[in-house]
């Protein structure tokens, strides 16, 4: 028994010592950013939430102009992607590569922050006929960089499914899919030779709902587990505590075995879906908050993995939103932490984790005056809610806090958010016939606070005139000028204070 432990620490020592030097920098967790939302919040918003939980990465899956201009300024380290279906012509051709970094990238840098591309997602599993091109595609852009001198501050690499591993259990046992050899050699020699790293897509859920109870839930979801229930690799003797880590020390001994030992891991998504099909009993609030809680602790707390302890693991979070637009199964639609009102799916467990993710928002939520609609809907939402929506807006008369801006704009939002917080946020109350929206960034400003901030909310007032919504046709709204609610308040505080009503 001493000769086989003694065996198994010259093997196991033999595949820690390369990434050692690495153990000193410190792990991230971020988070994908999708867009199939029926009504997708606009970039401005999405960096808002962003900035009101404290998120400092992100990965988009395409390069989106709107949104890159958005992140400018706030520091927030972006990963970008080349989308699938543009791989084909970038990896057969430098100057479409080149064209592809010039309007995606040189245009925003340095003002937006972008760290890295993912060149496609998946590819070998989703797209194989494009495998051919793949590295081609990497050096191209690669090279692309070099000439703008950006390639030591912006990584190359793509993203895999963990399914290209095979026999991940033991981790030591594991390698690639052979039939990628040709495509996983130069790609990882690639990545080798520009300091680059691997970007893996890890989903313990997917792994547990395809085993049939062969995967205790427990070590899905990172529970703690009696030391006889932790998996032990035979040959390593290392003791395996849950899923995640498995399937990323299984790509590390699959990248020794081609002997490549120096190469870090990033995940680019991982997560748990809050909601299923029948056939999904798993896919819960309370499963997706217990798995996305003890991964970003266990992230953060820079665990690393029993084969490189200590080594950063850093991990994209799967994903910002619940995406209601995307088809399949029910699952598909509910990996998202918010929806698309920035509302939290669930609160997470973050207790000494950080700032990142532990805001609750689902008390500081706003209502607003949407950007581009009509000015005179807007007008008349105005009106019902200084009117018929029984709001006190003597706040917005000339003089008082949050006359300025003296904009229809202006004085709408804190009409509305007066509303929406007077009725308790209940569903329904921040619509103002399709002209307002939710949001999570407080619109307060100098000595205009507003109803919503610091977390005073209000409360709902029986006989309370509810406002008319987008799919409503009550409401008597008159037709009135720019300024009419607050020009008539005027005049009745003026007649009030003249005694006229008394």
């Amino acid at each position: 028994m001493a000769t086989w432990r003694s065996m198994a620490l010259l093997f196991l020592s033999l595949h820690l010592l390369p990434l050692a030097a690495m153990a000193d920098k410190d792990a991230f967790v971020g988070v994908n950013i999708g867009t199939a939302l029926s009504d997708m919040p606009s970039p401005a918003q999405v960096v808002a939430l962003l900035k009101a939980q404290q998120i400092r990465h992100v990965r988009l899956y395409d390069a989106d102009q709107a949104m890159l201009l958005a992140l400018s300024g706030t520091g927030i380290r972006v990963t970008v992607s080349v989308p699938n279906q543009q791989l084909l012509a970038i990896g057969q051709s430098n100057s479409t590569a080149a064209n592809w970094v010039a309007r995606n990238i040189l245009t925003h840098v340095p003002a937006t922050n972008i760290t890295a591309i993912s060149v496609g997602s998946e590819v070998l599993t989703t797209i194989p006929n494009a495998a051919p091109v793949l590295v081609s595609a990497l050096k191209y852009i690669h090279a692309a960089l070099v000439a703008a001198r950006l390639d030591s501050h912006i990584k190359v690499s793509t993203a895999h499914s963990s399914s290209i591993i095979l026999d991940s259990f033991p981790p030591s046992q594991a390698f690639f899919n052979r039939t990628w050899d040709p495509v996983m050699i130069p790609l990882l020699d690639f990545l080798q030779s520009t300091k680059s790293y691997l970007m893996l897509n890890v989903y313990p859920y997917y792994d547990f709902f395809q085993s049939r109870d062969a995967i205790p839930l427990d070590y899905a979801l990172f529970r703690p587990l009696p030391p006889n229930k932790e998996a032990v690799d035979s040959n390593t003797l290392l003791h395996y505590t849950n899923v995640f880590d498995a399937i990323v020390d299984a790509a590390y001994f699959s990248m020794s075995y081609l002997n490549f030992t120096n190469i870090p891991i990033v995940v680019t998504e991982s997560g748990w879906p809050s909601k299923g099909d029948s056939n999904e009993p798993d896919a819960t609030l309370d499963n997706a908050n217990t798995y996305n809680s003890n991964l970003i602790r266990h992230v953060m707390n820079n665990t690393g993995t029993p084969k490189h302890p200590g080594v950063a693991v850093s991990t994209f979070i799967y994903e910002l939103y619940n995406e209601d637009a995307r088809t399949g199964v029910v699952s598909e639609k509910n990996w998202g932490l918010f929806d698309g009102n920035g509302r939290p799916i669930y609160v997470l467990h973050l207790t000494g984790s950080g700032p990142m993710l532990a805001n609750d928002t689902t008390n500081q939520t706003y209502c607003v005056a949407r950007e581009g609609v009509d000015r005179k809907m807007l007008q008349a939402a105005l009106d019902w809610a200084c009117g018929p929506g029984k709001v006190d807006c003597s706040a917005m008369v000339q003089g008082a806090p949050c006359y300025e801006p003296d904009t229809v704009a202006a004085h709408a939002t804190y009409a509305f958010d007066a509303y929406y917080h007077r009725m308790a946020m209940a569903e329904g109350t921040c619509d103002f016939n399709g002209v307002a929206t939710v949001t999570t960034t407080d619109p307060s400003h100098g000595s205009c606070i507003f109803p919503g901030s610091n977390g005073s909310n209000g409360t709902f007032i029986n006989g309370t005139s509810l406002a008319p919504s987008s799919n409503s046709t009550s409401g008597s709204w008159s037709p009135c000028n720019a300024n009419n609610s607050v020009s008539f308040l005027r005049l009745f505080v003026g007649l009030l204070l003249s005694g006229v009503f008394l």
